[in-house]
């Protein structure tokens, strides 16, 4: 085989040329990513019960879709959360590895058999299932000067305009519009005129869905007919009521002992266009905004997906009304990108080095170029073989690459040195190929065989870390392997076609310098191995000595998954009291705004209140998510760095006594996990719900663990004794007054809260967008912003 490839150079750099070919192609349709998809797949599932209650929520729509769920197939955990403005989230947790697809569909089939289960609500609502990651890709917001274009506005502008044209993009999973709210028609009732008039709020509601509905009014002429019909006519008729003038004129009741008047909502209320719901705001450094958050897939491309993303962005941006703009203060794949391009500026300064060292000892260009064009067979190579694995261009597969640098020369390295043996001997290069080739054919095979058996074993782990070593250890394998079929095929060809016999002449200055060094170095080398070569018994003492104090630091020197990293943003878990309204967070959002956004190297601060982080986003008044955006790395000066902004955040914040707030460094792989550090779950598992008993345990578990000097900032988020307003029905007296205990439970629920009624269609908004909106019923002594109810 030696000899077929020497007597053919146009066959092996044919080899080479195909095998570098395929790499490039292939390196043009890699997909690149900051890390290989290692985090398990997830599937949320998402129901709405209106004005349900957490408690309610759990006995009414938790337990039958999770006593369905659970079991599905390679479900590693499920996780729900449910809030008093009753959302249920569920998230269900895979194996690494599972069909995020399949999944879906197994966790669909299941919730599908738990519907008829939950309350006609959440079934008119609808249950939705759906796979998405865990962190948000990218962060657009919408801002504007102008006072008419509100925070209600902008987010409404975003669910119409920009919403859907995101969602359709490939690889984005979802789309998440963050600001005030949707537009929905409010009717605010007044429940003294209401009892003055003999009226309920059940009157009010049923006179509503009566006279604002769409009907099918069919069509005049229409087969069969008597015959004789010249035309066929569509019937058209005004049914869904689209402004706060016709709802203010539907007709309440009609009192026939007073000449037939009629009692109009105007008459017990006013309606009003408002917001759905007003329990969320969204400010982008102190200023009112709406944000637009993108997921994207489990499987999709980070890159690929934020650029897609970006170019969507400004060319919707041409089409916004005079004063509005966009900003994007937070994308994760900026990071990804710049890591990536550090990695490659790495394994440029390595392939450099390597080729800087064999220069310095094989002292010969011509015998340089031959390990030298290694370098850029095997790696680009290498490329082709992480297409065929199903790999990405990712941090894993770039550190394998750059290690492999070193390790491909080799087996080049030893072929030159092997020739140039057979030539100084007096051999033609040809004949010197063939016999070096046949020395060294045995020892390049069996020091492959060595790094495979070396590498290859890791690739077979499971779990997570399996999978960040598996990429690693089979590119490593991959360029190995390429490595030792090039060394065989086109190194021989090379040497005979550049190596030649030594000119005698003196090297130059740099060679001369280098070898005086090294000659230094080698005599004390020498020197020190003949010492220990006589002592034999002292040398395998120390030997042990060594190995066992390797052994003993090995287990004190900290370890971790992965170390934290500047990923050029931070997070903030804001919360006041328990029970705090919205209004307080809002001015506590204020004041940690103005704080965090004077220190020195914050590029943003976006604050989004009303949804808790530490408690897997939930709804909770009291909270607020607060993003920092750092400055570019290369724009930071002294003190900027992610430490020190840390300290300094933690600083600021800590002169807001009433603010119980976190700083968290984002986790290093986007979705496992919320931040750094460990997470632990408590559970409850005697089958009752008592949650006074579970808040006791967790804070005994507190408490022993953060006496653990190793651990800092112990905590968790767990809160049973939150005041609540308990409200306690005679049922027996109501019942001998004629009050029927459904008529109180009905007006109960809609005099303290808002309830949704039956959809409405703005007329101007229907013909430019084709959106409906819902109507929401109100009693209340205080509408948003302030001012007194009808």
């Amino acid at each position: 085989m030696i000899r077929f490839f020497v007597e053919r150079p146009v066959l092996a750099n044919v080899i080479a040329l195909i095998v570098m070919l395929l790499g490039a192609v292939a390196l043009i349709n890699l997909p690149i990513a900051q890390y290989p998809p290692i985090t398990p797949p997830t599937v949320q599932v998402v129901a709405r019960f209106p004005g349900a209650s957490a408690a309610t929520l759990i006995n009414r729509v938790a337990l039958p879709i999770e006593t369905q769920v659970n079991g599905v197939e390679n479900a590693l955990y499920m996780q729900s959360t449910n809030t008093n403005d009753g959302t249920y989230t569920l998230t269900i947790t895979f194996a690494v590895g599972t069909d995020v697809d399949k999944a879906q569909v197994l966790v669909q089939n299941r919730v599908q058999a738990a519907t008829a289960q939950l309350p006609q609500a959440v079934q008119q609502q609808g249950v939705t299932v759906r796979k998405r990651s865990t962190a948000i890709l990218q962060l657009y917001t919408l801002e504007s000067p102008d006072p008419r274009y509100d925070s209600l506005f902008l987010s409404n502008y975003a669910v119409i305009n920009l919403r859907d044209a995101l969602a359709r993009l490939p690889g984005v999973g979802d789309v998440t519009v963050f600001g005030t709210g949707q537009y929905s028609m409010r009717v605010w009732l007044d429940p003294r005129k209401l009892s003055q008039r003999n009226l309920s709020a059940a009157d009010v509601m049923q006179a509503i869905q009566s006279q604002s509905k769409d009907v099918s009014e069919g069509q005049l002429g229409s087969e069969p007919n008597a015959g004789g019909q010249a035309f066929q006519l569509t019937v058209t008729m005004q049914g869904a009521l689209s402004t706060p003038y016709e709802f203010d004129n539907i007709i309440i009741k009609a009192d026939p002992n007073d000449g037939g008047h009629f009692v109009r909502i105007r008459d017990v209320g006013h309606t009003e266009l408002g917001s759905s719901s007003y329990g969320q705001f969204f400010n982008l450094d102190g200023k009112p905004a709406a944000g637009i958050a993108i997921y994207q897939l489990p499987e999709a491309n980070a890159l690929q997906v934020g650029n897609a993303v970006k170019a969507t962005m400004a060319r919707l941006a041409k089409d916004m009304p005079k004063g509005i703009s966009y900003q994007l203060p937070f994308d994760t794949t900026t990071f990804v990108r710049q890591s990536v391009i550090d990695v490659y500026k790495t394994l440029f300064e390595a392939a450099l080095l390597v080729l800087a060292v064999i220069l310095l000892f094989l002292q010969n260009w011509r015998a340089m170029l031959v390990p030298a064009t290694t370098i850029p067979v095997t790696i680009i190579g290498t490329f082709g073989a992480i297409y065929l694995l199903g790999f990405s261009i990712n941090l894993l597969t770039l550190f394998a690459i750059v290690l492999a640098i070193g390790i491909v020369v080799d087996d080049a390295i030893v072929v030159v040195e092997g020739i140039t043996q057979h030539i100084e001997q007096g051999k033609t290069p040809k004949q010197a190929a063939i016999d070096a080739m046949h020395e060294l054919l045995g020892p390049i095979v069996g020091i492959t065989l060595v790094l495979i058996s070396v590498f290859l074993p890791s690739a077979f782990l499971g779990g997570v870390t399996g999978q960040m070593y598996r990429q690693f250890a089979l590119v490593v394998v991959a360029t190995t392997v390429i490595s030792a079929i090039n060394a065989v095929t086109l190194k021989p060809v090379q040497s005979v076609r550049w190596l030649r016999h030594a000119r005698p002449g003196k090297p130059n200055v740099v060679y001369r310098v280098f070898d005086k060094g090294y000659a230094r170095v080698e005599s004390v080398y020498v020197r020190v191995v003949s010492w220990f070569v006589q002592r034999c018994g002292l040398a395998l003492m120390i030997a042990l000595v060594l190995g066992a104090a390797s052994a003993f630091l090995l287990t004190r020197v900290p370890t971790s998954f992965i170390p934290l990293e500047d990923q050029g943003y931070m997070l903030i878990a804001a919360q006041l009291a328990d029970a705090a309204s919205l209004e307080r967070t809002r001015e506590a959002s204020r004041q940690i705004e103005k704080r965090i956004g004077a220190i020195p190297g914050v590029s943003h601060v976006v604050s989004i209140g009303g949804i808790s982080p530490l408690d897997n986003n939930a709804s909770l008044a009291n909270s607020a998510l607060i993003y920092v955006t750092l400055d570019d790395w290369s724009a930071r000066g002294k003190g900027e760095d992610l430490r020190s902004l840390y300290m300094r955040m933690n600083s600021e914040l800590a002169k807001l006594p009433d603010i119980r707030s976190l700083v968290i460094v984002p986790p290093p792989i986007q979705g496992l996990g919320n931040s750094g550090g460990v997470q632990m779950q408590v559970m409850l598992t005697d089958g009752t719900q008592n949650y006074r008993r579970l808040q006791d345990t967790t804070d005994t578990l507190i408490a022993s663990v953060a006496k653990r000097p190793e651990l800092q900032r112990v905590f968790s988020p767990f809160r049973a004794a939150v005041p609540t307003v308990e409200l306690t029905l005679d049922r027996a007296k109501a019942e001998s007054l004629q009050v029927p205990v459904g008529n109180v439970l009905g007006r109960r629920r809609v005099s303290p809260s808002a309830r949704r009624h039956s959809p409405f269609a703005d007329s101007q908004q229907q013909r430019a967008y084709g959106r409906t909106r819902h109507l929401h019923r109100r009693a209340s002594r205080r509408r948003p912003g302030g001012g007194d109810a009808v």
